[in-house]
């Protein structure tokens, strides 16, 4: 096992019950005497890990909580890097192996920000070591080692254990109210889903080979990055499963310059596991990146914009892309009503442009990420001569998570769904609740891209999605 390092003032607990804690003595004005609190430990450190951070720091000083959650512990496998991380985003101790993490005692939450060929791997040993699970989207790099997950899930359930995955657009509150809109029946029986996710940081054919681009390590492109995020918002909002999709992909750059040393940015770095075979692999793409699998002798160096694959360069020598650039496809839900995607990482100009529009019998919805303290709504019963789209501001003290927050009018962000989703968690842990999105919805996503896949390889034949 890989030496573990840890900060001074190590915590001393009392009686720990179910995946809780309360604590016997006052350290650094984290947790006060008598305390009920959980403690948090992380794998990966990267983009996600540093949103994910933000979410655990601020979420017990926000909300009212029956847990407080305790950053106890961060992994990654280079050792300076992953301490430096530490002291940045404030969690008390370091590790670079994750199995130390996974046993450490202080531990009931193992949080995972690693590229998805880890994801199974740590997840089923956390749920079977007694932890909780939370893990970022998608939930793995195939349908079947989301099975896995989800076995182990329900396997853990039955030990009062929980486990959910990180589709974190949901918290966005405009998204969370469109949907009790949407369950209310404001817009009756649905008729379209239209959805689109747009980035351009691939549009440069010399942006390097990074592990994004990579199948062995991302399992897809900007279907698995992007596209999990919006199929998981298409049913989430629906209400009901996507049952079949035709669908096209292409990687437009075929062969991209191999990374060139240390101008690669963020790297050497994922959290004790094995080293990729083959090409360099570093740093990720601006949205959704996690903390990239190991490089050969890549030093690491801090920042977001490093770890998001933005400074990275690429040498002389070109190695092949194995993952899709875009991906477009239609779909249908249960109910019959018909749905379209479109993922790319190349739409120039496009930074994280996320939108959609849902149409109802009786009324439609719209929203842009871009404005996401916003929501547009059409009433198909407002009279002819007043009728029209209305931009609803979600920023009351009634909208969801808004009670905790500023007065009305005062707008959140992105990091603020991150929060949000460290709230709904601990509530499940807390109340022995099963957690949402759970690991069966994040395995229902993965049946959604399994099947886009199968389309494409098929020229875009009409492919059924398993329930």
């Amino acid at each position: 096992m890989a030496q573990q390092e840890r900060t001074s003032g190590e915590r001393t607990t009392g009686e720990r019950t179910s995946g809780e804690r309360t604590t016997g003595e006052r350290t650094s004005g984290e947790r006060t005497i008598g305390e009920r609190t959980i403690g948090i430990g992380m794998v990966g450190y990267a983009f996600m890990g540093a949103a994910h951070s933000q979410g655990w720091r601020t979420v017990g000083r926000v909300f009212d909580l029956p847990l407080r959650p305790v950053l106890a512990a961060v992994c990654g496998r280079d050792a300076a890097a992953v301490r430096a991380a530490a002291d940045r985003h404030g969690w008390a101790a370091a590790e670079t192996d994750w199995r130390d993490l996974v046993a450490r005692d202080d531990v009931d939450v193992v949080d995972i920000c690693t590229p998805g060929d880890s994801h199974a791997e740590i997840a089923i040993a956390a749920l079977e070591a007694g932890k909780h699970v939370l893990c970022e989207k998608p939930l793995a790099n195939t349908v079947a080692e989301a099975e896995a997950m989800v076995a182990a899930a329900e396997r853990a359930r039955a030990r009062g254990r929980v486990a959910m995955v990180g589709f974190n657009y949901r918290r966005v509150p405009a998204m969370t109210y469109a949907r009790g809109l949407i369950e209310e029946g404001r817009l009756g029986a649905l008729r379209h889903v239209r959805v689109t996710y747009l980035q351009d940081w691939l549009v440069d054919p010399d942006f390097p080979l990074t592990w994004r681009l990579q199948r062995a390590h991302a399992g897809s492109g900007a279907l698995g990055d992007l596209g999990a995020h919006i199929v998981d918002l298409a049913q989430y909002l629906a209400g009901e499963p996507l049952v079949g999709v035709s669908a096209l992909i292409e990687t437009f750059v075929r062969e991209r310059p191999l990374l060139a040393g240390a101008s690669a940015g963020l790297s050497g770095a994922s959290a004790g596991l094995p080293a990729p075979a083959g090409l360099l692999a570093a740093s990720a793409g601006p949205a959704e990146s996690t903390e990239p699998p190991a490089s050969a002798g890549l030093p690491a160096s801090g920042g977001l914009s490093a770890s998001a694959g933005l400074s990275a360069s690429g040498g002389a020598e070109r190695g092949p892309v194995t993952v899709d650039d875009a991906a477009l496809f239609t779909g249908r839900l249960a109910s019959g009503a018909l749905v379209s995607f479109e993922a790319t990482r190349m739409a120039a100009g496009r930074k994280n442009a996320l939108r959609l529009e849902i149409n109802g019998e009786r009324g439609s919805l719209a929203f842009d990420l871009e404005r996401l303290n916003e929501l547009s709504f059409y009433d198909g019963s407002d009279p002819a001569e007043s009728a029209g789209f209305r931009r609803i501001l979600v920023t009351e003290p009634d909208h969801p998570y808004l009670e905790a927050w500023w007065p009305p009018g005062h707008a959140l962000g992105y990091e603020h769904t991150f929060a949000h989703q460290a709230r709904d968690l601990v509530h499940a842990i807390a109340s022995g609740t099963e957690p949402a999105p759970s690991f069966a919805d994040g395995l229902r996503v993965q049946r959604v891209l399994a099947a886009v896949e199968e389309s494409a390889e098929k020229n875009a034949v009409y492919t059924p999605v398993p329930l």
